[in-house]
């Protein structure tokens, strides 16, 4: 690999590295005689010996610069096939893949790192993704926009690639694929998997503009400008802003005059009102295995309570689909017939307490609350069966309607974003610009907890890598 480091670098202008090949440079020489051309670029192509190997490498730089003046003082202008905005999952994913083919990338990030939702995920371990994937794992207002991504680039795929790299994974629960070791693994995989392709890639770097050129896209920088025939938009959405996360997708769609499906946190632990929250205080840190519905739209997974609300599985599921207003359903003891469990205690064993009764089922703590709300007789033979239906019902039909959700600062993803009838379901292409590319977390598909979202960053990343 050959490592090219821009006079921008050695400036200290451009905090960034780079892992793959760059670019052709020209450029103007300062020291230019009478006569030279003001406005255009002079120079010679740097043509670089290397010896690799016992073999000599003759590489030539492909790529034009031109200086560009500003109020800052002359800043680099590069030219590259493809500038990919965001190094997150399917942004490293797609620039990955145009590099295979030929083309000069340049992939930017804000952060200081890449991939860091990658690396956070899965409690340390990534849930890269799940073996169920399908399009009915995914929500949209236009469900069918998912199909083509998914099929063209599965979950299959990105297992042999992993394997490929001998990473090692497990399943976990419901099809979903953790790391055995770190999600670092996955991160690395990513960068490897760039810099082999030639990616240039380019951190704490910020797009301060963007316009449409004829050619393409010009694109000023916290640290210069570029240029590029394709543009593709990976920044993600809201969730997790502490991690860096903005709505810089979704301003720069709508500068191009593209429809944005309302976003709103989504996988996010929801809330309850005061009064609620502090009758069931006492029940911060129990899980319990439940069936909750919202609608028409179920999921039976692990339930959380918390000194804030609801959260597990179960419950950031259910939050994508909960509106405000809307009541849910919980069923703590799925499956079971808790009235004819109880009528079966009282009729063997009558003196026992209802609490202990119920602490055969549910945890204690939760069994105690139940017991304390009803307020019945000392012994389970003093209840009637319409007090016991009571029971079961508080307890396979808790009825509630949350105050809220904790928002994006805990979401695990964004529902909503760029609407896809403006895409390519193909490609990825926004329709009305070509040139133009949407993939990832700031397009309007959201997948399920479990390895969901990081499958459809890889497909739809891959899907653009093969267009641009």
């Amino acid at each position: 690999m050959r490592v090219v480091t821009h006079p921008s670098v050695v400036a200290g202008l451009v905090p960034a590295i780079s892992i793959g090949r760059a670019p052709r440079l020209t450029h103007r020489d300062h020291r230019h005689k009478a006569g030279d051309d003001e406005e255009g670029t002079t120079g010679r192509a740097a043509v670089v010996r290397s010896r690799l190997h016992g073999m000599e490498e003759v590489t030539t730089n492909a790529a034009r610069l031109a200086f560009r003046e500003s109020s800052l003082g002359k800043r680099l202008l590069e030219q590259f096939d493809v500038v990919v905005i965001g190094a997150g999952a399917a942004g490293m994913m797609c620039a990955a893949e145009a590099g295979k083919r030929g083309r000069s990338v340049l992939i930017l990030d804000h952060a200081a790192k890449p991939g860091e939702k990658i690396r956070i995920s899965g409690g340390g371990r990534c849930n890269f993704t799940n073996l169920n994937a399908s399009p009915a794992n995914y929500i949209s207002q236009n469900p069918s926009f998912c199909i083509s991504a998914l099929r063209r680039y599965t979950q299959r795929d990105f297992i042999a690639l992993v394997e490929r790299y001998g990473i090692a994974y497990h399943e976990k629960t419901l099809g979903q694929l953790f790391c055995d070791g770190s999600s670092r693994q996955i991160v690395d995989l990513l960068l490897t998997e760039m810099k082999q392709a030639g990616v240039e890639l380019r951190l704490q770097t910020s797009v301060t503009q963007v316009e449409k050129t004829d050619g393409g896209f010009h694109l000023q920088l916290s640290n210069g400008a570029a240029q590029c025939r394709s543009l593709v938009v990976a920044t993600g959405g809201k969730s997790i802003p502490k991690m860096g996360a903005t709505g810089f997708g979704y301003d720069l769609a709508r500068q191009f005059g593209l429809n944005i499906v309302e976003t709103r946190p989504a996988l996010v632990p929801l809330t309850l009102e005061p009064m609620m929250l502090e009758r069931l205080s006492s029940l911060a840190g129990v899980s319990v295995d439940v069936v909750v519905a919202c609608g028409k739209t179920k999921f039976s997974e692990a339930m959380l309570f918390t000194h804030r609300g609801l959260s597990g599985p179960s419950i950031l599921q259910i939050s994508s689909y909960w509106r405000e207003g809307s009541e849910i359903v919980v069923s703590m003891l799925p499956g079971t017939d808790l009235f004819e469990e109880l009528r079966s205690v009282r009729t063997q064993n009558g003196r026992q307490a209802l609490q202990t009764a119920l602490s055969a089922f549910l945890p204690k703590r939760l069994a105690q609350l139940v017991a304390e709300t009803e307020k019945g007789p000392a012994n389970l033979a003093d209840y009637s069966d319409k007090h016991l239906r009571r029971i079961d019902e508080a307890v396979n039909q808790w009825r509630f309607k949350p105050a809220g959700s904790e928002g994006y600062r805990t979401a695990e993803v964004t529902l909503g974003g760029v609407d896809t009838r403006e895409l390519d379901s193909k490609t990825m292409e926004v329709k009305s610009m070509p040139g133009l590319y949407m993939i990832g977390e700031v397009v309007d598909v959201t997948g399920w907890l479990g390895g969901y979202n990081f499958q459809w960053a890889w497909s739809s990343g891959w899907c653009a890598g093969q267009a641009v």
